[in-house]
């Protein structure tokens, strides 16, 4: 038992009163006399001289005189006596001097009684003497107390817990924090009651206190506060702390400095320290290295060391070792391992036995393995099951899928639902979204009058925003569309920019307008080389301006070999016009 002595008794007297800094011949001489007093017989004195020499360890100088100031009735000597006795190993014997200090009134005789109680299993006797301590105001009866109370799962455990806590119990405030954390589930709140708990519990010393509070003040983003507590709990042992600050000083750009909190806490045996090593030695290409933390990982409990010796392996290429350490973590529950080792299997042939392994993982939570889900069922065809899994992980935040939810919804005539996924896929970065999502507003919108010369420019609609967003992600068809609302405001550089832009991209539509627009500004022989190109790469309309081209300028032979291909490529007007024409210049040539 970690009581020594009785506070009312000793301390609250004048004559036990001691200055704050005294030096050790101040100590020694106050000892000398207490040795004095307890010869002469002064029960006090051979309590506070019993209690001083029972911290000590000097067992056999401290028990007689504990037993002489508990003959003379001083309860403190008591409860002391108790503590040595206990010590000794003489239970039984120490919890009958604690009830005679408890029923004295010592509310430290009174806890060390009921802890005794308890752990014989006597709650109720212990509950009882518990309670005294607790009620006489004793932070660690409190603590006991409401200990115990929690064990049973009563209601007024918290009650307790917080009188301890609130008389200065370091871990009755951790537990406080931790039952207020666990019930209100905001752990990053400013000013939080958890986070006042945790912070008085780490001031005095509780490491795992420290490492909740660098979590929540993390969270909020006020690193340097959340890293100095961390380094406070990492000092104190907490491997997981050394962790968190490796992570925290990673983040900062200082890696060799995080490597080294990492090295403490994975020798500590935190697996995520391990893995963490390991990652880091993978990324410098040291794989062996990487491998060892990796397997050290393993052996610490964390199942991500499995899955990173697979993704080790398959990054070497050793598919079978992969494929054996996907599943050592999928067996466990992992998830991305399971959608990994999906992965592999249907890389490998194997869509059957990649299928159960994918939808595991999408059950367990794997926003990834929906969505390769979605590919699987609309391989196959299977296209209202592509959308569910599709649809599930759009909903978790999946761009791709958003984007394929939101062309199912288009093809179902569902257009409300289409935009808000495609909305979610666009706002997501996806330039395929946020092209279709132009097109479905633009199709909405009344057409724009014509832009007259010397006219203000028209404000840009939300549609052209979208195929703006979408052009400058590299999009050819949304490049073309913003080239024409550009060239119907008449901004022809702007159109040129765009129309370019597509054309160099293989766009044969941006190589046709950006030809018109070139020959309407008077540099014909460059409008010719984008349309030959775009009529080389199948563009019916590109053909027959070049059919047209020619027979203006008299070559007959070329304009007539355009025109025949510009038949062959349509479209059906197209191909009517050019077979005309074709027609037309073939009597030219054998008039």
């Amino acid at each position: 038992m970690n009581v020594m002595g009785d506070k009312a008794t000793l301390w609250e007297t004048g004559r036990f009163v001691q200055p704050v800094d005294r030096d050790e011949t101040g100590a020694a001489a106050e000892e000398e006399r207490h040795r004095a007093a307890a010869a002469a017989g002064d029960p006090e004195a051979m309590s506070v001289l019993g209690a001083l020499l029972l911290r000590r360890g000097d067992l056999d100088a401290a028990e007689p005189l504990l037993r002489a100031a508990t003959a003379a009735g001083d309860r403190a000597a008591a409860n002391n006596l108790g503590v040595l006795l206990h010590q000794r190993g003489y239970a039984d014997e120490a919890a009958g001097w604690w009830r005679v200090a408890a029923v004295a009134g010592s509310a430290a005789a009174a806890h060390a009684l009921g802890r005794h109680q308890r752990e014989r299993g006597d709650e109720p006797a212990a509950e009882y003497w518990l309670r005294q301590s607790a009620e006489q105001g004793h932070a660690l009866g409190a603590y006991a107390l409401a200990d115990l109370l929690e064990h049973r799962g009563e209601a007024d455990a918290e009650e307790w817990m917080r009188a301890a806590a609130e008389r200065g119990h370091r871990e009755a405030a951790y537990r406080l924090a931790r039952a207020l954390d666990e019930r209100s589930g905001r752990r990053d709140d400013t000013g939080s009651e958890a986070e006042q708990w945790y912070r008085q519990a780490a001031a005095r010393g509780h490491r795992q206190a420290a490492l909740h509070l660098g979590a929540i003040l993390e969270r909020r983003g006020e690193l340097k506060e959340a890293g100095r507590w961390y380094l406070t709990s990492a000092k104190d042992g907490e491997a997981r702390a050394a962790c968190a600050l490796g992570f925290l000083l990673r983040d900062a750009g200082d890696v060799e400095n995080a490597a080294v909190w990492w090295l403490r806490a994975a020798q500590d045996g935190d697996g995520n320290a391990a893995n963490a090593l390991g990652a880091l030695h993978a990324h410098r290409g040291e794989p062996q290295t990487a491998e060892r933390w990796y397997r050290a990982a393993l052996t610490a409990g964390d199942v991500n060391g499995a899955y990173n010796l697979g993704l080790l392996s398959a990054e070497q290429g050793r598919n079978a070792q992969a494929e054996q350490w996907y599943r050592q973590a999928a067996y466990t529950g992992h998830r991305e391992a399971a959608n990994a080792l999906a992965v592999l299997l249907l890389q490998s042939g194997d869509a059957a036995g990649a299928e159960p392994w994918f939808s595991k993982a999408a059950e367990a939570g794997s926003v990834d393995a929906a969505f390769n889900l979605g590919i699987l069922y609309q391989g196959r065809g299977e296209e209202a099951g592509a959308v569910r899994w599709y649809a599930r992980a759009a909903a978790a935040g999946h761009t791709e899928a958003a984007l394929h939810v939101g062309i199912a919804r288009l093809r179902e005539g569902e257009e409300q639902d289409a935009e808000r996924h495609l909305r979610r896929a666009a706002g997501g970065g996806s330039a395929e979204a946020a092209y279709r999502l132009a097109a479905v507003l633009d199709a909405r919108r009344s057409p724009a009058p014509a832009h007259g010369l010397g006219e203000p420019a028209q404000e840009r609609t939300e549609c052209e925003e979208w195929y703006e967003r979408a052009a400058e992600q590299g999009h050819r068809k949304a490049q073309v569309r913003v080239g024409m609302f550009a060239s119907a405001r008449g901004d022809v550089v702007r159109a040129a920019h765009w129309y370019r832009a597509a054309a160099q991209a293989g766009s044969r539509n941006g190589a046709f307008n950006l030809g018109l627009l070139l020959a309407r500004e008077g540099s014909e022989p460059e409008a010719a080389l984008w349309w030959k190109r775009a009529a080389r790469a199948g563009h019916g309309r590109s053909a027959l301006r070049l059919a047209l081209l020619h027979a203006r300028r008299g070559e007959l032979a070329d304009g007539q070999r355009w025109a025949e291909l510009a038949v062959s490529l349509g479209p059906e007007e197209v191909a009517a016009r050019a077979a005309r024409l074709r027609d037309a210049l073939d009597e030219e040539l054998t008039a």
